[in-house]
């Protein structure tokens, strides 16, 4: 009866008074669901009309009881059909004719859209989102961190902004889509989000993609639907993935052995169909490498055979190896590809050999020095190539990198609370054996302690041969000395050229 007056002072009392009751006492929310046309009428008059300039702020007609009508319509509509339809019109007028550019228009619409998502209604987000996307997608990243089943009801409209010709919008509708992905929902929110990879402006790839690999390698039904979605962005927007994408994918290749003769078919085909991709071309160039032999034997039940020869596998490395595209990292990836062919293939060995010994004479280092030490094992070192070249174990994601052997060792600060004794130590040649080094005595036998002092020591460098080396980049050197000495106290060498040497 109070809410047919038309004074506003009582209806933020009576709308209050009803928003305590309901909370209090939810068994009085049927009665005052009777309510709800009555609340429509008054905020359509707040919207479209102002019953006193007195209450009017910023051009919008009293917010604050529009802000407390909105509240009582959300607990009202809170999973009722009847009463989220009766208010369904309303909350999309609000959006369409309220003004964001004020705070006072913020607050109205903000809870415009907590009411929209608390309620049974699909059509006023759809409304309201073409009118105000970037304010409501701000509002449903905040509510999707806490309220996500409330959002999740949303998906279609949310997905269907990704369309949105506003860049800023398709951000914002790209950020809410990922955070949106489940276990339940991953099949048809990657199919989405890969169709809007394809056509997704340059600057928002990157956050596409990783936004693909995080959800994809968190809700993967499959391993094999896993390595297509990533295999898929590669070839999309490979040169626009992060660089650990792909050492990642290689570790996912390596514990799928069921899949690596479906998975080096396709790469090779994605490789002789495109070389841009980096990325998607490092990773065909190591499985080629790995498992080329599965290639030669064009049987696979899961793709479509393909027959493919030696020299085709041979003059796919050879383009990419050629191809000014090619990054050296790339490069370095066909090269060894090719070298571990060697031991895979049986007609064209001397083929790989010719490859491999160009290389040798590469103006990139890294390249040149992997020629070397291939053209090594063909020439010294034969009877090991094949050992050498075995199919890589399977890789343990994010396992430490120890190697030959090492363990990880505990890092001990050294005791200097008492003097050391320095004893005479004895100075390893380099590998090379092309630089001699000596070891002069040290200006003192005891390192004084809590460093309160210092012990110098004088290493001469001697070139025998200073025509065919006029200079070199480091010196390696490997100590022996008292035990003491080398675990209790750091030593710290500065080396000073000769006058006239580089």
């Amino acid at each position: 009866r109070h809410l047919a007056n038309r004074f506003e002072e009582i209806y933020h009392y009576i709308t209050f008074l009803i928003t305590e009751l309901c909370k209090r006492n939810p068994d009085t929310l049927d009665q005052f669901r009777k309510t709800v046309p009555e609340l429509v009428q008054i905020m359509k008059g707040l919207v479209t009309s102002s019953y006193s300039p007195e209450h009017n702020v910023a051009g919008i007609s009293d917010p604050f009881l529009q802000v407390r009508i909105l509240r009582l319509l959300r607990i009202l509509g809170h999973n009722n059909d009847t009463a989220s339809d009766a208010m369904n019109d309303l909350l999309a007028q609000v959006a369409t004719n309220t003004d964001s550019s004020k705070t006072a228009g913020s607050a109205v619409l903000y809870e415009t859209v907590l009411t929209i998502m608390d309620i049974n209604s699909e059509s006023g987000l759809r409304v309201a989102g073409n009118i105000n996307c970037k304010f409501i997608f701000t509002t449903l990243t905040t509510i999707v961190q806490t309220d996500h089943n409330a959002v999740q009801r949303h998906r279609g409209t949310i997905v269907d902004c990704l369309k949105d010709q506003d860049t800023s919008v398709k951000r914002r509708a790209l950020e809410l889509s990922l955070a949106l992905v489940s276990a339940v929902n991953i099949r048809s929110m990657m199919k989405e989000l890969l169709i809007f990879l394809s056509f997704c402006p340059p600057e928002l790839r990157s956050q596409t993609a990783s936004g693909i690999f995080n959800a994809a390698e968190r809700y993967s039904p499959s391993k094999r639907w896993h390595i297509d979605t990533i295999l898929h962005v590669l070839t999309t927007a490979g040169g626009d993935v992060r660089d650990e994408t792909v050492p990642n994918l290689i570790q996912l290749i390596t514990t799928a052995s069921e899949l690596h003769c479906y998975t080096v078919h396709k790469l090779y085909r994605a490789l002789v169909k495109d070389i841009a991709q980096q990325s998607l071309v490092q990773v065909a160039c190591w499985c080629i490498g790995e498992y080329g032999d599965l290639l030669l034997k064009g049987e696979c039940e899961e793709i479509e055979p393909l027959q493919v020869t030696e020299d085709d596998v041979l003059d796919a490395l050879e383009t990419v190896l050629q191809s000014h595209m090619s990054s050296p990292a790339t490069r370095g990836f066909a090269l060894t590809a090719t070298m571990k062919l060697s031991t895979r293939i049986t007609d064209n060995v001397d083929r790989i050999r010719s490859i491999v010994s160009i290389y040798g004479s590469c103006i990139d280092l890294e390249l040149q020095q992997r020629a070397v030490e291939y053209n090594a094992l063909f020439k010294k070192y034969d009877h090991m190539r094949a050992a050498v070249l075995e199919r890589m174990p399977v890789m343990d994601k994010n396992s430490p990198g120890y190697t030959n052997g090492d363990t990880p060792g505990e890092i001990k600060e050294p005791d200097t609370s008492k003097p050391k004794p320095v004893e005479a130590g004895l100075l390893s040649e380099p590998a090379s054996q092309s630089v001699q080094l000596q070891m002069k005595a040290p200006s003192g036998n005891v390192i004084p302690a809590h460093g309160l002092g210092q012990v110098t020591q004088t290493v001469l460098l001697n070139n025998p041969n200073k025509a065919s080396l006029p200079c070199f980049r480091f010196v390696q050197l490997s100590f022996l000395l008292n035990l003491s000495a080398l675990f209790m106290h750091k030593l710290d060498y500065t080396f000073i050229p000769p006058t006239g040497q580089p």
